[in-house]
């Protein structure tokens, strides 16, 4: 009730500072709960990606430093967020995201590169959805990387891809987690070359800072 009050609160802000959201093929998105990842790109990408995935709830991975302030703390727990420790990330990590997936109605949203600025990926997602058994859904957020660039109605854009089939990766070895990470980046490289066949979010970023 908590995550679906603060997502329509959100949604109506985000209605008056922008007023120019547009999520597109939410059609791609299946049916169940499943895991929802994205590339990083601005800290109210999450935002805008659980506002185009609705009326599904989600839950986070959020660093465990933001769980330090109590007031920010009842709020992340509340919005279905649980901490990572990055530097002892622990078996909690992977077990506590499978659990929710396979006995709530909860999807999780993850960022595969952990950070706003990695084009890295992370092996936590494959080991996730291969324990849970639920999908892979690559999205994109395409918009504002600065704040002030929000209120001047600056176009958001966030697309959904194809579930990524890893069915056929049999071993999660350092080559079956290099071909998902493959995958998963093609997939976003083809969704924002759908959006805008010229857009370059590093240059954007760099442009931005």
């Amino acid at each position: 009730m908590f995550f679906k009050f603060i997502r329509a609160i959100v949604r109506i802000l985000l209605a008056i500072i922008n007023g120019n959201a547009h999520y597109q093929n939410k059609e791609k998105l299946p049916e169940g709960n499943y895991i929802l990842v994205a590339p990083h790109r601005t800290w109210w990408d999450p935002v805008y990606i659980a506002l185009a995935a609705a009326p599904k709830q989600f839950s986070f991975l959020a660093k465990a430093e933001l769980f330090k302030n109590p007031i920010l703390r009842f709020i992340l727990v509340h919005l279905n967020a649980f901490p990572v420790d990055r530097d002892k990330p622990g078996p909690s990590v992977v077990k506590r995201p499978v659990k929710l997936l396979k006995e709530t109605d909860k999807s999780l949203i993850m960022f595969p590169s952990g950070t706003r600025h990695s084009s890295e990926l992370k092996g936590g997602m494959t080991l996730i959805s291969r324990l849970s058994k639920k999908p892979i859904v690559p999205s994109v957020y395409q918009g504002p990387t600065k704040f002030s660039h929000l209120f001047k109605r600056t176009p958001v854009i966030v697309r959904f891809g194809e579930p990524i089939d890893i069915s056929d990766i049999k071993k999660m070895d350092k080559d079956g987690l290099a071909e998902v990470e493959k995958r998963v980046q093609q997939a976003f490289d083809q969704l924002d070359h759908e959006i805008n066949p010229d857009y370059n979010y590093r240059s954007k970023e760099k442009n931005a800072d």
